[in-house]
């Protein structure tokens, strides 16, 4: 396994889009190779405040300290629109454990009405479920989602005019109601003759997704086949990856990466808080008619045959669901799954 330095991960400083035309110039264009060529990259001056995230990260730490018991009150399993807590070795990723523990949190939306001619991804949509031992949780994560909603619609929309389309291009995917996720993660320690699946090798789903980290090495990107490089830490800035949706809409322009969480050893842990911009559920995603010179480079999207994509947005992201929380899924959704 090869690991190189982790700087070698593109930094795009954001800051740049609201500069001189060409600082903008340069930015998109540096925006538009990270995208295709890594997928992965450095976003740094992206107009979060520091003492925002800092919070969000504390109150992350205070959640999982919380007593078993309270984190059972929220556990995953109560909730039809996949919210909730989940100990650790209960999520699936190529149907194995990740050993992580995490709290899943949604747009904060009404359920949709039932109604058993409705397709059953309109089940996704729902409140959230938050801990009554820790009642400041919830208006920090909101603010948090809501400020990174702005900065990744702002991210999506310098794609598009990177990619030579118009500014609003993916405005009817997003719609007015994205699909906003959060991830509260804890990975435990874990001995060295323990399985080390932090989080086993995947693509993501959605749009874009931002990552918080904090001081502890864990996150490996595949930049090549079977080149692992250390995405570490930087002081102030988030990890930005391309999800599945960006490979669709842009035909495999640009990359979805293939990425994994290694566990730390046994005498540390790692935190991390992950926010996911995705489409409205009942969009259905086109193929965007790039210029020739860039249509040229596009490889076609690379889709897992085990798991393939789905242009249907709630159809893809409830089969998502539906593989990697198995005890969801037969609780809420047994009409839907063949034995």
């Amino acid at each position: 396994m090869a690991n190189i330095n982790p700087l070698k991960l593109p930094v795009i400083d954001f800051s740049l889009l609201n500069g001189s035309a060409e600082q903008r110039a340069a930015l998109l264009q540096q925006l538009n190779k990270a995208a295709r060529e890594v997928g992965f990259f450095y976003l740094i001056h992206h107009g979060i405040d520091t003492a925002l995230s800092d919070e969000v990260q504390r109150l992350s730490r205070a959640f999982f300290a919380l007593p078993d018991a309270d984190k059972r009150e929220v556990e995953m399993v109560n909730s039809p629109h996949f919210r909730g807590y989940n100990f650790a070795g209960s999520e699936l990723t190529r149907s194995q454990p990740d050993q992580r523990e995490q709290f899943d949190i949604g747009a904060e939306r009404e359920p949709l009405p039932a109604d058993a001619s409705a397709p059953a991804w309109q089940r996704l949509q729902g409140p959230n479920q938050w801990p009554e031992a820790l009642p400041e949780l919830r208006p920090v994560i909101t603010q948090w989602q809501q400020e990174m909603t702005q900065v990744a619609l702002q991210l999506l929309r310098a794609f598009a005019e990177s990619l030579q389309l118009p500014v609003n291009a993916f405005d009817n995917l997003y719609g007015r109601e994205p699909n906003e996720h959060i991830k509260l993660i804890r990975y435990p320690g874990r001995a060295h003759e323990d399985s080390r699946q932090g989080v086993g090798a995947h693509k993501d789903s959605g749009f874009l997704t931002f990552l918080l980290q904090d001081d502890q090495r864990g996150l490996q990107v595949e930049v090549t086949p079977d080149n692992w490089v250390d995405a570490l830490p930087v002081p102030g800035a988030f990890v930005v990856n391309i999800g599945e949706l960006l490979e669709l809409a842009t035909n495999g322009y640009l990359r979805a990466t293939v990425h994994r969480v290694v566990s730390p050893a046994s005498d540390a842990e790692r935190l991390s808080v992950a926010f996911f911009l995705g489409a409205e559920l009942g969009a259905v995603v086109p193929v965007y008619q790039l210029p020739e010179h860039l249509a040229q480079l596009a490889q076609g999207p690379a889709s897992d045959p085990l798991n393939p994509l789905l242009r249907e947005v709630g159809w893809n992201y409830l089969k998502g669901r539906l593989r990697s929380h198995p005890t969801v899924a037969q609780r809420f959704y047994s009409d839907l799954i063949t034995h």
